[in-house]
């Protein structure tokens, strides 16, 4: 169960069991490391490191000392200016998820709950600063307790990749004995995503562009693996499923698979969008219709509040059961934030992650 970082009942944690004993010290200066930008466009054109003032918590909200800053399409979009031009704010420090331990918080919040391991989600939605920086403030609601047992860096890997996939699985109700396809499925969400099907009773075939990602895949829980660069995904889908199709897609990038859904898809099937690498898609509408197929959109930044909340309790005693293999990181140093950027458009195996 996710203990909501409000509550005043908690203690702190075992300091005997956290291997970072210096992410408990308090700020020595007024200033703080961070990454920022002013303007969007390229990494290496945009992206600067220097020296930010340390953030105070206000009433409702704590302050983490930042371990990990997780690196996400979504981020690297907004900074290169693919999901919007114009910038939000006169100053954005990037990045959504993180992990850490919470230093400091306002008057309302237990002093508990100081010492504790926590990952992030949502850093940086509709916020100006993220979590590529040493410190971040943000709502309580916004970081949940990280378990004794989850590294920083599974922490820091965990907020918008589990949670779509969480979110992507979930939707479709009742896997059991069904087949999700899952493009994508050597990525971060789509590790997940087969994961969770795969424990929720489906048959999972997964479409990957390499040898090497077919074997994360496999290693994940995939049943059947699809080379989309040597196979056509449609006409294979259908032969592994002895013409049915499959049930559920978990689509990654519906700009580039949707022509071929009329194909993929069996009578009543479902597709859960939750990415797409250009901002138009077309889609066959007669086999479509035909075959009383459901599309389904969302991001994960913007779930109602108890949908929010169910899907943190659920990936809690994911972590807590120790039930999920965790993507492979790649981690940088902050110095290096705009190789980890460019690392994430050219299509990231695993996560990227951003020491602090």
């Amino acid at each position: 169960m996710v203990r909501a970082a409000d509550s005043s009942e908690a203690g702190p944690c075992d300091y005997t069991r956290c291997p970072e004993p210096l992410l408990y010290a308090h700020p020595e200066s007024t200033r703080v490391r961070a990454s920022f930008y002013t303007a969007k466009g390229p990494a290496r054109d945009v992206l600067q490191v220097g020296e930010l003032p340390t953030p105070s918590p206000a009433p409702g909200e704590l302050r983490v000392r930042v371990a990990f800053s997780g690196v996400n399409p979504s981020d690297v979009k907004a900074r290169a200016g693919v999901s919007g031009p114009t910038m939000p704010y006169p100053r954005v420090i990037p990045h959504s998820d993180g992990a850490g331990v919470i230093d400091a918080v306002g008057k309302d919040i237990g002093s508990g709950w100081i010492g504790r391991r926590v990952w992030i989600f949502n850093g940086q939605w509709d916020r100006a600063a993220g979590t590529a920086a040493e410190y971040i403030v943000l709502p309580a609601s916004l970081v949940v307790v990280l378990p004794d047992s989850v590294s920083f860096e599974h922490g820091a890997s965990i907020g918008i990749p589990l949670m779509t996939a969480y979110h992507a699985i979930a939707w479709c109700g009742d896997v059991r004995n069904r087949t999700v396809l899952v493009p994508g499925a050597a990525g971060s969400v789509g590790q997940y995503a087969v994961q969770l099907a795969k424990r929720n009773g489906a048959r999972v075939i997964a479409t990957v562009s390499s040898e090497a990602k077919a074997a994360r895949a496999r290693a994940a829980g995939a049943d059947e693996v699809v080379n989309y660069r040597s196979e056509k995904v449609g006409p294979r889908v259908r032969e592994l499923t002895q013409g049915h199709g499959a049930d559920f897609v978990i689509e990654v990038d519906a700009a580039a698979n949707a022509p071929a859904y009329g194909e993929i898809l069996a009578y009543g099937g479902k597709v859960v969008v939750y990415g797409s690498g250009q901002g138009t898609i077309g889609m066959p509408f007669r086999p479509l219709i035909s075959s009383f197929a459901t599309v389904y959109f969302f991001i994960v930044y913007r779930l109602k509040a108890d949908v929010l909340l169910e899907t943190t309790r659920a990936v809690t005693t994911l972590l807590e059961e120790g039930a999920l293999q965790h993507p492979d990181t790649k981690i940088f140093p902050l110095e290096d934030i705009a190789a980890a950027h460019e690392l994430v458009e050219r299509g990231a195996d695993g996560k990227v992650l951003v020491r602090l």
